[in-house]
Formats: structure tokens, C-alpha cells, sequence
């Protein structure tokens, strides 16, 4: 009787101990997933913040409440590279030609992150400070197409030639899990401003 209740103690305490480690695993599992899921929550929210932003602002270039104030679509876009753009538009139709300028800091500009890939995307009104906010941009990348679709070649020294654009942004989580960082790409197509079609 003492031999088989040992080894019932000792069968028991084996299903326990795989039993614990079952649990362990699950619990595992369980975090990263949640950890995970709301990287990619925060991540999506994050890319809607800056593509609703940029949609705005881009789908205005030229555009002034009072249009006598920039009578030529043309000469909207001052100025324009692969990671920025400098263009002329009422941000607030006040019928006042605004000018704002859209760049993409340097990795070094942003340390606060464990991420090591992702930087600032500014946004310059007239001459205020920059503004910008971490939203784990890593690509801000943008083509450029004249009038008959052709890509425009940097760099750019003709600006007015700019009919349509490409926007690329790839964000990523600013927090990794297990050295993985969420990530999200969106790509805008041929984006037009009304304006531009105005010649």
C-alpha cells in the first residue's frame, strides 16, 4: 500500500507539473497576442491619423477661397523631393495663401523610441514651428507624374510640371515585442489636387 500510494503521488505530481507548464505556455501565448493586437490597433489608428492629415492637405494644393490669389495651378507647388513637398494652399479658407511644407526628419531626431526605424513626419504652416508627432513613420516617400503620366525625374526643377503624386508611408509600432514591430503600408494611387487640374 505504501509503494502505490507513492507512485500515485508521483503520477499525480508529473499531470500537475504538465499541467503547470501547459498553463505557463498558454498564458504566454495569451500576452503576446495582446500584445500584438493592439500594436496592429495602434499602428492602423496611427496611419488613419496621418493619411486623413495628408489627404487634406494635399487634395488642397493650389486652392484659396479667394482664387484670384493663386490664378495659376502652376506655380501651387514651390518645391518638391522624394521625402518633402512645399506647396501653397488656404489651410483655413481665410482666403489667405498659406504655405506648407510636408518633410521627413532623420532618424537621429527621434531617440525617445526603441525603434530604431522611425522619425518624425513634419508639418510646417507658413513660418510656425514645426509640427510633428511620433506616430512610428519609417517610410514617407512620394512620386511624382506630369500630365501624361510619365514619372518626373529628381531632381525636381520644374515644379508646375506636377500633375499627380504617389504617396508611400509605411509606419511600425514604436515598441517591439520579442524584437517584432508591428508594421502598415498604404500607398495613394495618382493623388490629384482639383487645383492642379486647372490649367
Amino acid at each position: 500500500m505504501g509503494f502505490s500510494t507513492l507512485i500515485d503521488i508521483l503520477g499525480s505530481m508529473i499531470v500537475g507539473g504538465m499541467l503547470l507548464l501547459i498553463l505557463f505556455r498558454l498564458n504566454d501565448a495569451a500576452i503576446e497576442n495582446t500584445f500584438n493586437y493592439g500594436g496592429d490597433l495602434i499602428v492602423q489608428q496611427n496611419l488613419v491619423e496621418v493619411v486623413q492629415l495628408l489627404e487634406y492637405d494635399f487634395r488642397k494644393i493650389g486652392y484659396c477661397k479667394d482664387w484670384e490669389k493663386i490664378p495659376n495651378p502652376t506655380t501651387a507647388i514651390l518645391s518638391a523631393d522624394s521625402t518633402s513637398i512645399n506647396f501653397l494652399t488656404d489651410v483655413d479658407s481665410d482666403e489667405e495663401v498659406d504655405t506648407v511644407h510636408y518633410y521627413l526628419g532623420s532618424r537621429d531626431s527621434l531617440t525617445s523610441t526603441p525603434n530604431p526605424n522611425d522619425r518624425i513626419l513634419y508639418r510646417v504652416v507658413n513660418h510656425d514651428a514645426p509640427a510633428g508627432a511620433n506616430l512610428g513613420v519609417t517610410q514617407f516617400r512620394l512620386l511624382y507624374f506630369n500630365a501624361l503620366g510619365d514619372t518626373i525625374n529628381f531632381p525636381i526643377t520644374v515644379p508646375g510640371q506636377i500633375h499627380t503624386m504617389q504617396i508611400n508611408i509605411t509606419i511600425e509600432s514604436t515598441v517591439a515585442y520579442d524584437n517584432k514591430y508591428s508594421s502598415v503600408f498604404w500607398r495613394q494611387i495618382r493623388l490629384a489636387a482639383r487645383n492642379l487640374n486647372n490649367r
